[in-house]
Order: C-alpha cells, then sequence, then structure tokens
C-alpha cells in the first residue's frame, strides 16, 4: 500500500490506450489499497485531454465519452481531491518563473510538495509523484519529491 499524487498526463492512461496503462491501473485499482490524491484541477485537465485526443484522432468519440464516463464516476469515489489553496498558487507561480513550468503543470507540482510537506511534517513516508512529463519530473525531483513516469512502467 502506498500514497500517490497522480499528475493529469500519468492518471489520463488509466482512462485512454498509452504506454503505461497497467501500471497506473494496478496503482489506481481500489483494491490495491493505495492512496491516490489529484489536484482539484485534474478533472478538467482529463475531459479537456480526452476531447483533445478525439480532435486527434486518437481515440474515437465513442471511446472518448467512455473515458469521461468512467473518469467521473471514479472522480466521485475513488480519488483524494486537494484544493488550491493560496499558498498552492503562491509556490506554482514560484515553479512557473524557475522551471519555465506552464501554468497547470506548475499548479500540480505545487499541490504535490505543499500535499508531501503536510505529511512529511506530521512523520508520514513521503508520497510519489506519478507524472509522464519529463519537465515537471526533472522540476519534482528538484523540489526533492520521489518520483515515477509511467511511461518507464510496461
Amino acid at each position: 500500500m502506498g500514497v500517490y499524487f497522480f499528475e493529469s498526463s500519468a492518471l489520463v492512461k488509466r482512462y485512454a490506450t498509452e504506454t503505461g496503462p497497467p501500471w497506473v491501473c494496478r496503482l489506481t485499482d481500489p483494491a490495491s489499497g493505495n492512496e491516490i490524491y489529484i489536484a482539484r484541477l485534474t478533472g478538467v485537465e482529463l475531459i479537456a485531454a480526452f476531447v483533445r485526443k478525439v480532435r486527434a484522432g486518437e481515440i474515437t468519440p465513442s471511446d472518448a465519452q467512455r473515458a469521461i464516463a468512467n473518469f467521473k464516476a471514479d472522480w466521485a469515489t475513488q480519488y483524494q481531491i486537494v484544493e488550491i489553496t493560496g499558498a498552492v498558487v503562491n509556490r506554482a507561480m514560484e515553479y512557473a518563473e524557475q522551471y519555465g513550468l506552464r501554468g497547470y503543470d506548475a499548479v500540480q507540482l505545487a499541490v504535490a510538495y505543499e500535499l508531501n510537506a503536510v505529511r512529511q511534517g506530521m512523520g508520514l513516508p513521503p508520497l510519489v509523484f506519478v507524472c509522464a512529463d519529463v519537465d515537471l519530473n526533472r522540476a519534482a525531483v528538484a523540489e526533492g519529491m520521489v518520483v515515477e513516469n509511467p511511461n518507464h512502467h510496461p
């Protein structure tokens, strides 16, 4: 049993065929007993990702609707959703400037960092930042986070 923060580029793999889905599915399966945290904005990012995949011809509209429905059902029951606070936004602005991250990427990292800091302050083990974005993973490592890239797992 572990504690994971899933960034959008990793969580989308649970619902759309990409590299890494079996590993992601094992980690996010409720039977695994893992705690899965996501940022509130992940909902928007995942829906947008499915729609973009349709426009790019990567998935059919019916596959996108199925993925959206499955994600929305899981959103309501399987994830611990972390709110975006003023402290998170301030940290995200620093990350955007320091690492050249896109806006939502900086927010994702700031949410994970703040959550991890709270956990460690309580004497709990660190969470694992799960992300498929190389630049974002580099920034997370630079911030002292434990990182897993689902693209490195079959």
